[in-house]
């Protein structure tokens, strides 16, 4: 599937950022997104300015990055750029379209990783919801780090490769203290993606529903090509 324009992408990076602004998603200006272009459209990346609130972005001022990720126009690009190529470099193999990333610091999924038991566990969730298994998948918690720390930015790297290994490619890693980030072929299946991951959090701390069996969780592998 082709990529977006750089046009299209800079107008999809602020509907998408308002859009998760409106309905609470993101506040302040906590959270960030990217887009990968094809070559075709000049290859590099856009991302969101520094500190910028993304219910009020202005496509004009994204920071837009070459291939290798150094500035060549816009406002000063998001601290969180390296998060950003370091995905969509170990995601590639097992995904080749990604061309978003999103990272939000999404109340409900931070708040179960304050939780002691959640914060022991190596996965944020467990499979509450057949959308949340379908369109989600597995969530690998990553440990604590300061934000835009490199050393976090290596093992959400080294998760994406361990769950591609093992078969099962992951869309999304849950940053311990600080928020989700999901990936995906565009802004929209990124923010759809996020939604449905921040509603099942929701969901957990509303209560301690038991999760799906193994067989429900196989027959929504074989009927929806589920990553879990």
């Amino acid at each position: 599937m082709p990529g977006l324009t750089e046009g299209q992408a800079r107008h999809e990076i602020c509907r998408v950022g308002r859009s998760l602004f409106e309905r609470g998603y993101v506040h302040g200006t906590a959270g960030n997104i990217s887009v990968r272009l094809d070559d075709s459209h000049g290859g590099g990346f856009l991302i969101t300015p520094t500190d910028a609130c993304l219910g009020f972005l202005e496509p004009a001022r994204l920071a837009r990055l070459d291939a290798q990720a150094r500035q060549l126009s816009g406002d000063r690009a998001s601290k969180t750029i390296a998060l950003h190529t370091g995905i969509y470099g170990a995601a590639r193999p097992f995904d080749p379209e990604v061309r978003c990333v999103i990272h939000t610091h999404s109340t409900h999924c931070v708040a179960l990783t304050l939780r002691p038991q959640v914060a022991a566990q190596a996965e944020l969730l467990a499979a509450l919801t057949p959308y949340f298994v379908m369109k989600v998948g597995h969530v690998p918690v990553i440990a604590y780090h300061r934000p835009g720390a490199l050393e976090a930015v290596q093992q959400v790297a080294q998760a994406i490769c361990r769950y591609g290994e093992a078969g099962t490619p992951i869309r999304a890693v849950m940053l311990a203290r600080l928020g989700p980030t999901v990936w995906h072929d565009s802004p929209a299946a990124a923010m759809a993606t996020l939604e449905e991951l921040e509603e099942t959090a929701r969901l957990a701390c509303l209560g301690a529903p038991e999760p799906l069996t193994e067989p429900q969780i196989e027959e929504l592998r074989r009927s929806f090509d589920a990553r879990w």
